[in-house]
Protein backbone atom coordinates (compact mmCIF):
# COMPACT_ATOMS: atom_id res chain seq x y z
CA UNK A 1 0.00 0.00 0.00
CA UNK A 2 1.38 3.39 -0.97
CA UNK A 3 1.27 6.54 1.21
CA UNK A 4 -1.54 7.97 -0.92
CA UNK A 5 -3.57 4.78 -0.41
CA UNK A 6 -3.23 5.15 3.35
CA UNK A 7 -4.37 8.78 3.15
CA UNK A 8 -7.42 7.56 1.24
CA UNK A 9 -8.02 5.02 4.01
CA UNK A 10 -7.86 7.76 6.62
CA UNK A 11 -10.31 9.73 4.48
CA UNK A 12 -12.69 6.73 4.44
CA UNK A 13 -12.30 6.49 8.20
CA UNK A 14 -13.32 10.16 8.54
CA UNK A 15 -16.29 9.64 6.18
CA UNK A 16 -17.43 6.65 8.20
CA UNK A 17 -17.11 8.61 11.44
CA UNK A 18 -19.01 11.52 9.92
CA UNK A 19 -21.76 9.18 8.69
CA UNK A 20 -22.10 7.70 12.16
CA UNK A 21 -22.05 11.17 13.71
CA UNK A 22 -24.77 12.42 11.40
CA UNK A 23 -26.80 9.30 12.09
CA UNK A 24 -26.80 7.93 8.58
CA UNK A 25 -28.82 4.77 8.12
CA UNK A 26 -25.68 2.98 6.93
CA UNK A 27 -23.94 3.13 10.32
CA UNK A 28 -23.36 -0.63 10.30
CA UNK A 29 -21.61 -0.32 6.93
CA UNK A 30 -19.48 2.51 8.32
CA UNK A 31 -18.52 0.34 11.29
CA UNK A 32 -17.48 -2.47 8.95
CA UNK A 33 -15.43 0.03 6.93
CA UNK A 34 -13.65 1.20 10.08
CA UNK A 35 -12.73 -2.39 10.93
CA UNK A 36 -11.54 -3.18 7.40
CA UNK A 37 -9.48 0.00 7.21
CA UNK A 38 -7.84 -0.91 10.51
CA UNK A 39 -6.99 -4.41 9.33
CA UNK A 40 -5.67 -3.39 5.91
CA UNK A 41 -3.59 -0.48 7.18
CA UNK A 42 -2.04 -2.65 9.87
CA UNK A 43 -1.24 -5.50 7.48
CA UNK A 44 -0.08 -3.61 4.42
CA UNK A 45 1.22 -0.19 5.40
CA UNK A 46 2.97 -0.25 8.76
CA UNK A 47 6.49 -1.61 9.16
CA UNK A 48 6.77 -5.11 10.62
CA UNK A 49 8.09 -3.90 13.97
CA UNK A 50 5.10 -1.57 14.38
CA UNK A 51 2.64 -4.38 13.68
CA UNK A 52 4.52 -6.72 16.05
CA UNK A 53 4.43 -4.09 18.79
CA UNK A 54 0.70 -3.61 18.22
CA UNK A 55 0.11 -7.36 18.52
CA UNK A 56 2.02 -7.52 21.81
CA UNK A 57 0.61 -4.29 23.24
CA UNK A 58 -2.81 -3.74 21.68
CA UNK A 59 -4.19 -0.35 22.53
CA UNK A 60 -6.10 2.51 21.02
CA UNK A 61 -3.79 4.79 19.08
CA UNK A 62 -6.02 7.77 18.31
CA UNK A 63 -9.52 9.14 18.66
CA UNK A 64 -11.35 11.50 16.34
CA UNK A 65 -14.03 13.25 18.35
CA UNK A 66 -16.75 15.01 16.37
CA UNK A 67 -18.53 17.48 18.61
CA UNK A 68 -22.32 17.26 18.37
CA UNK A 69 -24.93 19.76 19.56
CA UNK A 70 -25.72 17.35 22.41
CA UNK A 71 -22.09 17.59 23.60
CA UNK A 72 -22.50 21.34 24.06
CA UNK A 73 -26.11 21.77 25.22
CA UNK A 74 -25.78 21.23 29.01
CA UNK A 75 -22.90 21.67 31.48
CA UNK A 76 -22.93 17.95 32.36
CA UNK A 77 -22.72 17.03 28.66
CA UNK A 78 -19.75 19.34 28.20
CA UNK A 79 -18.04 17.92 31.30
CA UNK A 80 -18.62 14.34 30.09
CA UNK A 81 -17.13 15.08 26.66
CA UNK A 82 -14.10 16.82 28.16
CA UNK A 83 -13.60 14.03 30.73
CA UNK A 84 -13.70 11.41 27.95
CA UNK A 85 -11.01 13.28 25.99
CA UNK A 86 -8.89 13.76 29.13
CA UNK A 87 -9.14 10.03 29.90
CA UNK A 88 -8.00 9.19 26.37
CA UNK A 89 -5.03 11.54 26.68
CA UNK A 90 -4.16 10.02 30.04
CA UNK A 91 -3.97 6.64 28.27
CA UNK A 92 -1.55 8.25 25.77
CA UNK A 93 -4.11 8.24 22.96
CA UNK A 94 -3.76 11.01 20.39
CA UNK A 95 -7.01 13.02 20.29
CA UNK A 96 -8.40 15.08 17.42
CA UNK A 97 -11.47 17.24 18.12
CA UNK A 98 -13.52 18.77 15.32
CA UNK A 99 -16.22 21.23 16.37
CA UNK A 100 -18.38 22.78 13.69
CA UNK A 101 -21.50 23.12 15.86
CA UNK A 102 -22.72 26.66 15.28
CA UNK A 103 -25.73 26.73 17.61
CA UNK A 104 -23.78 26.52 20.89
CA UNK A 105 -20.95 28.93 21.73
CA UNK A 106 -18.60 26.79 23.85
CA UNK A 107 -15.03 25.65 23.21
CA UNK A 108 -14.64 22.12 24.57
CA UNK A 109 -10.97 22.04 23.57
CA UNK A 110 -10.30 25.02 25.83
CA UNK A 111 -12.25 23.27 28.61
CA UNK A 112 -10.09 20.17 28.05
CA UNK A 113 -6.91 22.22 28.36
CA UNK A 114 -8.20 23.76 31.61
CA UNK A 115 -9.03 20.32 33.02
CA UNK A 116 -5.58 18.86 32.32
CA UNK A 117 -3.71 22.03 33.33
CA UNK A 118 -2.28 22.82 29.90
CA UNK A 119 -2.50 25.74 27.51
CA UNK A 120 -2.35 26.31 23.79
CA UNK A 121 -0.73 29.60 22.76
CA UNK A 122 -2.40 29.42 19.34
CA UNK A 123 -5.82 29.92 20.93
CA UNK A 124 -6.85 33.54 21.44
CA UNK A 125 -7.88 35.05 24.78
CA UNK A 126 -11.44 34.50 23.60
CA UNK A 127 -11.37 30.89 22.27
CA UNK A 128 -13.39 30.37 19.09
CA UNK A 129 -16.52 28.23 19.25
CA UNK A 130 -15.66 26.57 15.91
CA UNK A 131 -12.28 24.84 15.76
CA UNK A 132 -10.32 21.72 14.89
CA UNK A 133 -7.56 20.57 17.20
CA UNK A 134 -5.26 17.62 17.74
CA UNK A 135 -3.29 16.95 20.89
CA UNK A 136 -1.15 14.25 22.45
CA UNK A 137 1.41 13.52 25.12
CA UNK A 138 4.87 12.72 23.80
CA UNK A 139 7.72 11.17 25.76
CA UNK A 140 11.02 12.88 24.99
CA UNK A 141 14.22 13.37 26.98
CA UNK A 142 12.84 11.40 29.96
CA UNK A 143 9.87 13.75 30.28
CA UNK A 144 6.31 13.97 28.96
CA UNK A 145 5.51 16.97 26.76
CA UNK A 146 2.03 18.07 25.69
CA UNK A 147 1.76 18.92 21.98
CA UNK A 148 -1.15 20.70 20.31
CA UNK A 149 -2.26 21.68 16.83
CA UNK A 150 -5.32 23.93 16.87
CA UNK A 151 -7.07 25.84 14.11
CA UNK A 152 -10.05 28.17 14.44
CA UNK A 153 -12.72 27.40 11.84
CA UNK A 154 -14.74 29.92 9.86
CA UNK A 155 -17.92 29.34 7.90
CA UNK A 156 -17.37 28.95 4.16
CA UNK A 157 -13.60 28.57 4.64
CA UNK A 158 -11.65 25.34 3.97
CA UNK A 159 -11.18 22.95 6.86
CA UNK A 160 -7.58 22.34 7.98
CA UNK A 161 -5.45 19.23 7.93
CA UNK A 162 -4.57 17.81 11.35
CA UNK A 163 -1.88 15.30 12.26
CA UNK A 164 -3.24 11.90 13.24
CA UNK A 165 -0.51 10.43 15.44
CA UNK A 166 -0.16 6.66 15.28
CA UNK A 167 3.18 6.54 17.10
CA UNK A 168 5.58 9.03 18.70
CA UNK A 169 7.30 9.62 15.38
CA UNK A 170 4.62 8.60 12.87
CA UNK A 171 1.63 10.70 11.85
CA UNK A 172 -0.68 10.69 8.88
CA UNK A 173 -2.65 13.69 7.65
CA UNK A 174 -6.29 13.91 8.66
CA UNK A 175 -7.45 15.97 5.68
CA UNK A 176 -10.73 17.46 6.87
CA UNK A 177 -11.74 19.58 3.86
CA UNK A 178 -11.56 17.06 1.00
CA UNK A 179 -13.00 14.39 3.26
CA UNK A 180 -15.89 16.62 4.35
CA UNK A 181 -16.69 17.47 0.72
CA UNK A 182 -16.59 13.80 -0.23
CA UNK A 183 -18.77 12.81 2.76
CA UNK A 184 -21.35 15.48 1.90
CA UNK A 185 -21.49 14.16 -1.66
CA UNK A 186 -21.93 10.58 -0.51
CA UNK A 187 -24.62 11.53 2.00
CA UNK A 188 -26.24 13.90 -0.54
CA UNK A 189 -26.19 16.86 1.83
CA UNK A 190 -24.02 19.12 -0.33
Amino acid sequence: MQKGDFTASVRLLWIAALAIGIGASCAYVATALLWLIGVFTQLFYFPDDFFAALLHHPSQLFAIELVSPANKDRPESRRAFVAKCAALLQQRVSVAIVDFVTIRQFNLYDDLLDLIGQSDPSMANEPPSLYAAACRWRHQDNAWHFETWAHPLSLQQPLPTLPLWLADNFAVPLELEPTYVQACGILRIA
